[in-house]
C-alpha cells in the first residue's frame, strides 16, 4: 500500500535555562524550560534520509542559551518572539516555528522583613506558560498557567444531578472545592505589557474562584473564564482545565464522634475532570 507523509515537525524539547540578571548587588533570576519545534518542507529527510534541510536540534539548544545571553528572557513571551524570529531567519525550509516556555517560580527570601537582594526560595509548583508561534505571514501569542493549586473550604455545593441505580454520591450544599488550575489563553493582538496581562488574568481567575458561590465546578470554571476575558481586552478566548480533587468526610460515627465538616481524607485518584473554552462574544 502506498504511503504519504502528512503533518510533521521536529525540534528540541525540555531545554533547561537558568538566567541571572545582575544589576549591582540586586540580582534577578529566570528559571525556564524551553521547547522548540519547526514545521515545513522536510519531506526529503523523512523519505530519503537527506539532511540538507535539517537544522540540528543540538543547534537549537545552543541557540536558546546564546540568545538568552544577548536578549532579555523576561517576559517569556518576548523571549519566545526572539526565538521564533531567529529560527525563521536561520532556515528557509521552516514554514512555522513554535516555542513553548514554562517559567518556574523563585521568590526572594525575606530577611529582617525585607526581600533579600540575591537569595531565593523555590515557589510552588505553579508554572507560567508562554506559547509563541510564527509563520512568514505573522506571529501568534498565547499564555497560560499550569499546576496552580487552589482550595476553598465552603461556598461550594453539588446537588440536583442525575441519579440512577449506580449513584452513591450524596448531595451536598457545603463541600471543600479543591482543584489544580491549568489555563491557556489566546491574545487577539499583542498586549502592551505581557507581565501585566498575565497577572491580570491570574488575579481575575483567583478572585473569582474565591468569591464565587459554586453550584458546580462547571459553573465556577465559566465564571473564571468570563472574568479573565473581561479584565484583559486582548484575550480572545481561554481554555481552562479543573480536575476535581475530592476531599471525603472521614467516618467518625463508628467512634461515637460527630464529623461536622471538619475531618477529611484528600484523594488524588480517581478525579472528575472539567474542561471548557470560554470565548469573547
Amino acid at each position: 500500500m502506498p504511503a504519504k507523509l502528512a503533518a510533521n515537525s521536529y525540534g528540541k524539547s525540555r531545554v533547561r535555562l537558568f538566567r541571572v540578571t545582575r544589576e549591582g548587588p540586586r540580582h534577578s533570576v529566570a528559571d525556564l524550560t524551553v521547547d522548540v519545534a519547526l514545521e515545513g518542507a522536510y519531506h526529503a529527510v523523512h523519505l530519503e534520509g537527506d539532511n540538507a534541510a535539517v537544522l540540528p536540534t543540538d543547534t537549537m539548544r545552543n541557540t536558546v542559551y546564546a540568545l538568552a545571553k544577548e536578549h532579555p528572557v523576561s517576559p517569556p513571551e518576548a523571549f519566545g518572539r526572539t526565538l521564533v524570529r531567529h529560527f525563521l531567519a536561520a532556515t528557509e525550509h521552516a514554514d512555522r516555528v513554535r516555542i513553548r516556555i514554562a517559567a518556574h517560580g523563585w521568590n526572594r527570601i525575606g530577611v529582617g522583613g525585607e526581600p533579600h537582594e540575591h537569595s531565593f526560595v523555590r515557589g510552588s509548583g505553579e508554572r507560567r506558560m508562554a506559547y509563541v508561534s510564527a509563520t512568514r505571514a505573522g506571529e501568534r501569542f498565547e499564555a497560560g498557567l499550569e499546576e496552580l493549586e487552589v482550595l476553598k473550604t465552603t461556598r461550594s455545593a453539588f446537588h440536583g444531578y442525575i441519579k440512577d441505580r449506580f449513584t452513591t454520591l450524596p448531595e451536598t450544599s457545603d463541600r471543600i472545592f479543591a482543584t489544580v488550575v491549568s489555563a491557556r489563553w489566546t491574545y487577539e493582538g499583542e498586549p502592551a505589557d505581557f507581565d501585566a496581562a498575565f497577572e491580570a488574568v491570574r488575579t481575575a481567575m483567583l478572585e473569582t474562584f474565591a468569591g464565587h458561590d459554586s453550584l458546580s465546578v462547571q459553573q465556577t470554571l465559566f465564571a473564571m473564564g468570563a472574568a479573565a476575558i473581561d479584565v484583559v481586552p486582548e484575550v480572545a478566548e481561554i481554555r481552562i482545565s479543573l480536575p476535581n480533587r475530592h476531599h471525603l468526610l472521614f467516618d467518625l460515627a463508628r467512634f461515637g464522634m460527630e464529623n461536622a465538616n471538619e475531618v477529611f481524607v484528600p484523594t488524588s485518584e480517581p478525579y472528575g475532570l472539567i474542561e471548557a473554552t470560554v470565548v469573547r462574544e
